[in-house]
């Protein structure tokens, strides 16, 4: 009599083995790979983040030692982006704004996330009153153009490049906060919430274990491109004379004090503005890429 046993080795015997879903995280990973704009962005970004962290090493200069006699003398192999128009260096210069200019960013965005973000979280949750005197706040803000409100506020605290971070951050405040609200509204609604509420979690509890990691992934990437936006406005207002102070290198403030010499030193003003252009753009394809990998509807 046969055996009602299957042999091993007969294909019916063998099952397929069970894969693990994978994470979401994995999969926006998987997804950024693909995307070649995103990692020439990123790589552009690790670049220019090591070489700021790294300026004592590489700079060839001192930033803001000034040697008269050598004013706004042209590149060269002594110095590769000429110097300014006291003598000072401006590869040296470049590369510390680079750390000026990516701090400004990441703690205007800092700022402007963190307060959005809660107060976002807040009106969706709650709703009712508290939700129409927050988002009544943010049309107030949202009424003010985002330079324009900047400017306010310097005026009312006075330039200091500390200052243009606190003012460029409440700029940003209006975006996550309606970003936030948006999806707070929807996902309140989901069941693993409401079973949170069932079993006593307290609002805090839900609102940042259930609702925060479901907010997330848009904020990442409105902070991303949020950046970028900060550097620029944030160049703008060194730029008026309203941020860095002299000495300090700042690529706007750089920009400011060679526009005198536009004709005779086209260095002067061309390197920052380079600077400036290529960290804007590096971290907007980023920052687009980020968003269609984290983006169902976008995938591939």
């Amino acid at each position: 009599m046969a055996s009602s046993t299957l042999n091993p080795a007969h294909p019916l015997a063998r099952e397929a083995p069970a894969r693990r879903p994978q994470s979401q995280w994995v999969m926006v990973f998987r997804q950024l790979r693909r995307n070649r704009g995103a990692l020439v962005g990123l790589a552009i970004i690790i670049f220019m983040v090591i070489v700021a962290f790294a300026a004592p090493l590489i700079a060839p200069y001192d930033p803001l030692e000034q040697v008269v006699a050598d004013a706004l003398k042209p590149p060269s192999p002594e110095h590769l982006f000429g110097t300014d128009d006291v003598g000072r260096d401006m590869l040296s210069r470049i590369i510390y704004g680079g750390q000026i200019t990516l701090r400004v960013g990441l703690i205007s965005v800092t700022i402007a996330g963190t307060i959005g973000t809660l107060l976002g979280i807040i009106a969706g949750f709650y709703g009712g009153w508290l939700d129409t005197l927050i988002m009544r706040l943010i049309d107030i803000l949202l009424a003010f153009p985002g330079l324009l409100l900047a400017l306010t506020i310097i005026a009312i605290l006075g330039p200091g490049l500390f200052n243009v971070m606190i003012a460029v951050g409440i700029g940003g405040i209006p975006s996550y906060t309606r970003v936030a609200r948006g999806t707070t509204l929807t996902v309140r609604e989901r069941d693993y919430v409401m079973s949170g509420r069932v079993t006593g979690c307290s609002d805090l509890r839900i609102m940042f274990r259930y609702i925060l990691p479901n907010v997330l992934p848009p904020l990442i990437v409105l902070a991303t491109v949020g950046v970028a936006g900060a550097i620029l406005t944030a160049a703008g207002l060194s730029f008026l004379g309203l941020g860095a102070q002299p000495p300090t290198p700042e690529w706007g403030s750089m920009l400011t004090n060679g526009r005198t010499y536009l004709r005779q030193a086209w260095w002067f003003t061309m390197f920052p503005g380079l600077a400036v252009m290529v960290t804007v753009l590096a971290i907007n394809m980023f920052g687009d890429g980020l968003r269609d990998a984290l983006d169902p509807k976008l995938r591939r």
